[in-house]
């Protein structure tokens, strides 16, 4: 990748941090992480929106940003997708690495790094040539004009928050909310049918790091006692996770229906919109199902709950894994489990990191939300999320 020279900065002398600045008519954001890592910032893109409402905001993100936001009502004005670079994305099959840096003809009165630690984050930000950027800052990254330091564990929607509070951009809520199109809700219905009164429920058992993953087999008991309670239950995959929503499909004994591949993001988000209850493993559709509005019951590790779990319990309810130790050689892991990718990995072992999660008590909260959604209480409306 080759990284062009910053142009030169317009902008008036920055007001004091904290403050709101004047003459911001372009704002970049990079994050370009994966679905749920997009859900997290969310909260900060409409205290930005908020804070600049006539200013542009450039997402600078990956394809699947750029697929999920076209044409979506938000805070984000467009979506450009960042070249492939090791820190900051991975190439999608067929793309290659590499590319020009920053794009040609761009300029930016702000850009603000909401996209990790800042060690390969910050440069990419500085080069964008905006004479103010803002961002995290680890040990190992260099700095911006305005930084808050990365801490790991922090609730990653508050973390974000912060950072755009150094330009003055008030949280105006602190839940991760994503709009509904209608379009989205057409692909849903177009695949599994029009709403027929029937609670629908998503059991979701893949994550893309195995340690994040619940047994199948609780899977199934779940949604065993979702079906007796009278829900519609669908398993729902992508298409590496095929084997592991057939298993969960198998091992029921009441009919599920196996979704897999057959739904575009927005597909997945008119789905969870429509459903009574999501059960997840932490997850990216765990966290889109929230910002849509479904009822959640997630399964996550201790230390990826204190930083990405919801604040809020009226619909949802996250279910914590306390093991630390790795369960094939019993070393302290909780150094590699996401915080350190840089340091030294204590082990190699890939095992679920989340089993000792008893099936009882996803069950009963499943259960639970399944109830207060049939008593009205708590129950999402499609129509109140601004469905156009």
């Amino acid at each position: 990748m080759t990284m062009a020279s910053p142009r030169p900065a317009t902008l008036a002398e920055p007001a004091p941090a904290g403050a709101r600045q004047s003459g911001v008519a372009r704002i970049a954001v990079l994050r370009a992480n994966a679905l749920g890592d997009f859900m997290f910032s969310l909260p900060a893109l409409d205290a930005l929106r908020a804070a600049y409402p006539d200013a542009e905001i450039t997402l600078f993100g990956g394809p699947m940003h750029a697929r999920l936001m076209a044409g979506r009502p938000g805070p984000v004005d467009r979506v450009l997708v960042v070249p492939p670079s090791p820190g900051i994305r991975e190439p999608e099959p067929g793309e290659s690495p590499g590319g020009e840096w920053p794009p040609p003809g761009e300029r930016f009165d702000l850009a603000v790094q909401l996209h990790g630690g800042g060690r390969n984050a910050n440069p990419f930000v500085r080069a964008l040539g905006a004479p103010l950027t803002v961002g995290l800052r680890a040990p190992d990254a260099p700095p911006l004009d305005r930084w808050i330091p990365y801490v790991y564990y922090q609730p990653e929607v508050f973390r974000y928050l912060e950072v755009v509070g150094l330009v003055g951009a008030r949280p105006v809520g602190h839940e991760p909310g994503l709009a509904v199109t209608g379009q989205d809700l057409l692909e849903a219905n177009a695949v599994v049918g029009e709403p027929t009164g029937t609670p629908r429920v998503v059991l979701h058992p893949g994550a893309s790091d195995t340690r994040r993953r619940w047994p199948t087999t609780r899977f199934a008991e779940v949604g065993d006692a979702l079906a007796d309670a009278g829900a519609e239950v669908l398993v729902t995959g992508t298409a590496p996770e095929r084997q592991l929503v057939d298993e969960v499909v198998t091992a029921m004994r009441a009919p599920a229906r196996a979704l897999v591949g057959e739904l575009s993001l927005g597909g997945l988000a008119g789905l969870s919109a429509g459903a009574t209850v999501v059960v997840a493993n932490d997850t990216g559709p765990l966290h889109l199902a929230a910002a849509v509005g479904a009822g959640t019951v997630g399964i996550y590790w201790i230390g990826n709950l204190i930083n990405g779990a919801p604040m809020s319990r009226q619909r949802h309810r996250p279910i914590a894994s306390w093991t630390v130790d790795c369960p094939q050689c019993g070393v302290n892991c909780t150094g590699d489990l996401y915080p350190a990718r840089d340091l030294p990995q204590p082990c190699d072992h890939r095992p679920s990191f989340v089993a000792d999660v008893p099936a009882v008590e996803v069950r009963d909260a499943a259960l639970e939300l399944l109830a207060l959604s049939a008593e009205g209480e708590g129950l999402h409306d499609v129509e109140a999320l601004g469905v156009p």
